[in-house]
């Protein structure tokens, strides 16, 4: 179970979130409902860097991505800090007034960079929760430029695709090149017969949040149309 934190922009919890994250991190949980949360009924996980980066391309994807979300009448959801491209999504996408749903294990909390202006902040007791939920909650998958952690995040999404524990869409946006090894390697992959080639799709690379905003909105309208 996790606990779900409600947004209060109005006013500064952090108290709240510390005592909070560390029931979680003890693995104390209270019952919670999303029923706040319905009126989104498409969301996009996103996964992304902590850390700005160093080449300001990426944090101005961050903030067009986040606000495409919300513009597209989809929610967000994300890891929960405040900080980085994390934060900067999260920013924008709060300011095209969309949903945002942060999922942060309790041991991050008490480092204080929880997010205290999200719509609902969702605290769990693990990395591997965290990943569990955010799949749970999203009908597809973005990464923006990151380090160990957004790579863990999409690659185990993927994995999830090729077992089909899933179909949801699994798309990199690839600013300023920055996923070009990545995609080489999956092709050299292909080519040592490592992965499939009809796995290979499931990890798809575009230019840019349009591209990837149009990929989506096409797919989950074919599904439920």
């Amino acid at each position: 179970m996790q606990h779900l934190i409600r947004g209060d922009r109005s006013r500064t919890r952090k108290s709240h979130v510390i005592e909070r994250a560390a029931d979680a991190a003890a693995g104390r949980y209270a019952e919670c409902t999303m029923t706040a949360l319905q009126k989104y009924t498409r969301r996009i996980a996103v996964y992304c860097g902590s850390s700005v980066g160093g080449d300001a391309a990426y944090m101005a994807e961050a903030r067009t991505l986040g606000a495409a979300i919300a513009e597209a009448g989809m929610g967000l959801v994300y890891g929960g800090a405040s900080v980085g491209l994390m934060g900067a999504l999260a920013d924008a996408a709060l300011a095209a007034d969309g949903e945002v749903i942060g999922v942060l294990p309790g041991v991050l909390a008490g480092k204080e960079i929880a997010h205290l202006g999200l719509t609902a902040l969702e605290m769990v007791g693990s990395m591997h929760e965290r990943k569990a939920r955010m799949a749970e909650l999203a009908d597809a998958f973005i990464a923006l430029p990151g380090g160990y952690g957004t790579l863990d995040e999409m690659l185990e999404a993927v994995t999830w695709a090729q077992l089909g524990i899933h179909s949801k869409p699994c798309l990199l946006i690839n600013t300023a090149g920055y996923w070009d090894g990545l995609v080489d390697f999956l092709d050299g992959a292909v080519e040592a017969k490592f992965v499939r080639p009809e796995n290979r799709g499931l990890l798809r690379a575009v230019a840019g949040t349009p591209d990837a905003i149009e990929y989506i909105a096409a797919h989950l309208e074919r599904i439920h149309s």
